[in-house]
């Protein structure tokens, strides 16, 4: 595959104009197949013609873009009591949005409903019909098993274990569909829109729950099924033996979590009914509010230290309700993760709150897709006129 139309369509999606001879050089293919492929990728809409080169005597020649115009993505970034729903066009940049309340425990029908109707209307709003739909990506709030897109025992969303999301979906929008727990989506999201070149980061979700997502060698990091980054359930250094909802004692999220720490308040006497209220005694100064979300801190800094060493990653971006807190909750982190860890690991180490204002999710999911569709195996297919309608390979 290495000159077909795919394979050069690689070298535009940077989005610098080239000439046929500037593709000719770089790839070392034959001027008579680049002249071919271009054409071929001019009919798809995949590229665009985008003004004349430089001449050098003569007329100018011609040069070629990606057009990321040319198709749209669903991207959807569900929550545990929310949905941030987006079409974007190829470069992930927002066409039109919808962000509302929708629990996920209704259950996996109302809630892909919900998502399939939403959809349907933001396609109407930008102008786009179903044939200019490459994809969908989504990001669930619990484990999911990549390689099927099927949820596998999460914690908080009953009925969903083991439901074919892609299955569901491809009833309404027959394309590709890709699904990934949040987290991960959300790692894409920040390394693609803030970090594009850094190579090695972390993205920590701390909110009901407790998650990563791993970015090394400028690629996600799934593991074998799907389950790589499930920081929530890793053991705490100090031997905590606080009850944990996956059956174990002492684990991250027993202690750190937003739930965690307002149960921690409540038992020394502080009201902190829910998250948002311990949200806003950190920010009004309450002392003791202060107190637990620091060392609720150091308790995910003890933990990440063992990640920085293990995986030496540059950025550790941290995000999800209780990062909102301020730098209380990120102090702590610092504060552990620079003690525990090797100085080697830790001499260029940034450990920065996201900077994606909640959206990171719903990029992410968007930048799932993009690199699926946009591949050069499936750059082939769409050119075909078979491509890989309803499949995820």
């Amino acid at each position: 595959m290495p000159s077909s139309p795919g394979a050069l369509f690689q070298l535009l999606r940077d989005g610098v104009p080239r000439t046929k001879a500037d593709l000719a050089a770089e790839t070392g293919f034959a001027r008579s197949t680049i002249a071919t492929r271009v054409e071929e990728l001019l009919a798809s809409e995949l590229v665009t013609p985008a003004g004349e080169s430089t001449s050098t005597g003569g007329r100018p020649p011609a040069t070629f873009a990606f057009n990321p115009a040319a198709r749209c993505v669903l991207a959807v970034d569900l929550g545990g009591t929310h949905a941030r729903i987006a079409v974007t066009n190829l470069s992930s940049e927002v066409l039109a949005e919808d962000e509302q309340e929708l629990a996920i425990a209704l259950g996996p029908a109302t809630v892909l409903d919900a998502v399939c109707a939403t959809g349907e209307r933001l396609l109407a709003q930008t102008g786009m019909g179903h044939e200019q739909l490459i994809g969908i990506g989504i990001g669930l709030p619990g484990p999911v098993e990549f390689a099927t897109g099927r949820p596998v025992s999460p914690p908080i969303m009953p009925g969903w274990d083991g439901f074919d999301v892609p299955g569901y979906l491809r009833q309404t929008f027959d394309v590709p569909i890709l699904v990934d727990n949040d987290v991960n989506a959300m790692a894409l999201g920040e390394h693609h829109l803030i970090y594009p070149d850094v190579a090695n980061m972390m993205f920590v979700k701390i909110g009901t729950g407790i998650g990563a997502g791993i970015i090394s060698d400028a690629q996600l990091q799934h593991g074998a099924q799907g389950a790589a980054g499930d920081l929530g359930h890793v053991a705490v250094p100090d031997g905590d033996q606080t009850p944990c909802t996956c059956g174990n004692r002492g684990c991250l999220e027993a202690v750190a979590s937003g739930p965690a720490i307002a149960a921690y308040l409540r038992s020394q006497g502080v009201e902190v009914p829910n998250l948002s209220a311990l949200l806003q005694l950190v920010r009004d100064g309450h002392p003791e509010a202060i107190q637990a979300t620091r060392g609720a801190g150091r308790q995910v800094g003890a933990v990440l230290a063992s990640c920085v060493n293990l995986l030496n990653p540059s950025v550790i971006v941290i995000g999800g309700l209780v990062s909102t807190a301020g730098e209380h909750f990120l102090a702590g982190i610092r504060e552990t993760v620079y003690s525990r860890s090797l100085p080697l690991a830790t001499q260029h180490l940034r450990i920065l709150g996201t900077l994606t204002s909640g959206r990171a999710g719903m990029l992410g999911a968007s930048a799932l897709v993009t690199a699926h569709a946009l591949s050069a195996e499936h750059v082939n297919l769409l050119l075909a006129g078979t491509s890989a309608v309803g499949q995820r390979s």
